[in-house]
């Protein structure tokens, strides 16, 4: 079925898998002061992530104990991305890898596993964060095809999860700096909650019959049954073509009935259809959301996983109606002291 209808998440479950594991912290060995002068001299864990929002949370956590790199540049599908034979080489030299997993990087996966070292580990956050009963499909990740809407990240609690299993992966791998990964990972869970705080509050100012959300590329599956949002429908079908004239028909009069006052496309996914559709359906086409491209330019505060959340926040609770000054206070810049750590590549 094109439409999206009726989508609703188990936030119980889903939260509950979130914190599943926060009640039995990672065991941190206490290093003998040999141990401590040889640490110093160590150079950092090499981490390799695949998108931004990902190389953000681990740059976070690992602050200046890592280097981090990505491997999918900004403004690229992340669903069709082919790693060069480059990114064999950054792979190989890692000591960690960070992916999304429910098949978003597969060629990515494949390449990792292909040329991973002897100890290195690679972690699929979004396969550790939620259980297969709780997938969502929708029209541009239809069930049929097996393959669950991958973009936990939008929901910051789900982003939450993703910073606790990389601080305890790190603390596993360089125990020596655990209480370090563990006070980096405090502190971004203090941001996390008040974004969350602050993120249903805007929500409450939109209208209620405003609260929906039609996109082009479906994003926001696992963020808006959480928020008390209802996602209504989505443009692009999952082979990444263009909507047929019947489909586009049935979401301008959905549009029409439903009066919404605006519907949004993604800066990765330009599509004309969907400016027709708001055209013809009477609503303001909002084409500034973001997937997984973070705002601004690498060095800048807002060009992080929570300057990410912030804009596309800003955005969209001003477009349905909202007040989304109640999210100009949030934090975004990094939650460590010390130079900037990671790459992205661009």
């Amino acid at each position: 079925m094109f439409l999206l209808r009726g989508l609703s998440v188990m936030a119980a479950t889903a939260l509950a898998a979130c914190g599943g594991s926060a009640a039995t912290p990672t065991a941190i060995a206490v290093p003998t002061q040999a141990a401590q002068a040889a640490n110093a001299s160590a150079p950092p864990l090499r981490v390799v992530t695949s998108v931004s929002p990902i190389t953000s949370i681990a740059e976070n956590i690992g602050g200046t104990k890592i280097s981090v790199e990505g491997v999918v540049p900004e403004g690229v599908n992340s669903h069709t991305f082919e790693p060069s034979p480059s990114v064999a080489r950054v792979l190989a030299g890692a000591d960690l890898v960070l992916l999304n997993g429910l098949f978003l990087e597969e060629p990515t996966l494949e390449m990792a596993e292909a040329n991973l070292k002897e100890g290195a580990v690679i972690l699929t956050l979004g396969d550790k964060t939620i259980t297969r009963d709780q997938w969502r499909f929708d029209f541009s990740f239809p069930e049929s095809e097996g393959h669950p809407n991958p973009h936990l990240w939008p929901n910051p609690l789900l982003a939450l999860r993703y910073a606790e299993l990389i601080k305890g992966e790190l603390s596993r791998l360089d125990p020596i700096n655990g209480n370090y990964y563990a006070a980096n990972y405090a502190a971004f869970k203090a941001r996390i909650e008040a974004f969350d705080a602050a993120i249903r509050s805007a929500i409450a100012t939109i209208p209620e019959a405003n609260r929906k959300l039609l996109t082009y590329h479906d994003s926001w599956a696992y963020f808006a049954a959480d928020y008390g949002m209802e996602v209504i429908g989505a443009v692009q079908p999952s082979d990444f073509s263009e909507p047929s004239a019947r489909e586009v028909a049935e979401l301008i009069v959905q549009i029409r009935k439903l009066k919404l006052p605006a519907i949004f496309g993604s800066e990765v996914f330009p599509s004309p259809v969907i400016e027709q559709i708001a055209k013809e359906g009477g609503a303001r086409f909002v084409e500034e959301l973001r997937d997984d491209d973070l705002p601004g330019a690498p060095g800048d505060p807002q060009h992080s996983y929570l300057g990410l959340v912030r804009t596309n926040m800003e955005i969209m609770v001003s477009a349905l109606g909202g007040d989304a000054r109640l999210l100009a206070g949030l934090e975004t810049g990094p939650v460590y002291e010390g130079k900037a750590v990671a790459v992205y590549p661009q």
